[in-house]
């Protein structure tokens, strides 16, 4: 009997244990910026069958004035994703994981 897990749910424990890893790493704002960033994930996920649609421009807003409050010294990459407003990348980023290349040419 293998007491090591493998397969699919070795991979899965992996992923939550390096995106743990990470969060317990960020500072607040960029704990905030993450927060905003799953909400605006959330509202998008809405927009195809809420009535009234969410209303994104405060959240677009508040990710604006986040992302000016972050410290010398943040990820270069992290900086590059809020200012293309690439959010998904910087969530994904700030999750821990790896983020797709794109086709911006930074």
């Amino acid at each position: 009997m293998n007491p090591v897990p493998s397969g699919r749910g070795q991979i899965s424990a992996l992923v939550i244990f390096m995106s743990l890893s990470y969060l317990m790493a960020m500072n607040e704002t960029e704990q905030a910026i993450l927060a905003t960033l799953l909400d605006l994930e959330d509202k998008v996920a809405q927009m195809k069958t809420a009535n009234p649609k969410p209303n994104l421009l405060p959240v677009f807003d508040r990710l604006e004035t986040l992302a000016r409050q972050l410290p010398p010294g943040t990820d270069p990459e992290l900086l590059h994703f809020l200012q293309k407003k690439s959010y998904e990348k910087a969530r994904i980023l700030l999750q821990g994981m790896e983020p797709p290349k794109g086709s911006c040419r930074k």
